[in-house]
């Protein structure tokens, strides 16, 4: 995927977490580029800001520049182990 692609997505994502606290901002940024981008994509991305930076929302700087959680496990983990332990005949349907 191009890097002109790669940029206004990331930038989406910040404008997500934009209304967030900066801290929880970066790491949500962080966190879905890492859950959902290839690492084709995430290195592109991480060229482009190396290379030129403008355009590039400073949340997603942040985020990028910033070293991967020493665990090594996905993001998404902590939203899908939950449903299990709602317990027997308990919905989280709504």
């Amino acid at each position: 995927m191009s890097q002109d692609r790669l940029v206004p997505m990331a930038n989406q994502i910040a404008a997500f977490f934009r209304a967030y606290p900066e801290e929880d901002a970066v790491v949500g940024v962080g966190d879905h580029i890492r859950a959902f981008w290839t690492p084709g994509m995430r290195a592109a991305l991480g060229e482009r800001i190396a290379q030129h930076p403008d355009g590039v929302e400073r949340l997603v700087i942040l985020a990028m520049t910033r070293a991967a959680p020493a665990t090594g496990e996905s993001p998404i983990l902590k939203e899908t182990e939950g449903p299990g332990q709602l317990g027997e005949a308990v919905s989280d349907a709504g």
